[in-house]
């Protein structure tokens, strides 16, 4: 059995019930040029309590299909994104 994935990310929408989409950077190194390239994925994850918000850094895991796009689950809110008061 092979252990399920783990991803680091920033939620970039929780407008959803339940949903947040979940914005991962992972460096490429460019194969002609030997630059690294910054790449992002996006990854819809179950937030069963609401709890993440925008901006929030959160640790997501591979998980059984939940529905067509996600298929990733909130573990943890790794740090809370800063709010302005107004």
């Amino acid at each position: 059995m092979g252990r399920r994935q783990r991803k680091i990310g920033v939620v970039t929408s929780a407008k959803m019930q339940k949903s947040i989409v979940v914005s991962v950077d992972r460096l490429v190194k460019h194969p002609l040029y030997k630059k690294y390239i910054k790449r992002r994925s996006k990854f819809m994850a179950h937030d069963e309590g609401n709890q993440a918000r925008e901006g929030d850094v959160v640790l997501i895991e591979e998980t059984r299909p939940l529905s067509k796009r996600k298929k990733w689950r909130l573990v943890k809110i790794i740090e809370r994104a800063k709010r302005i008061e107004e």
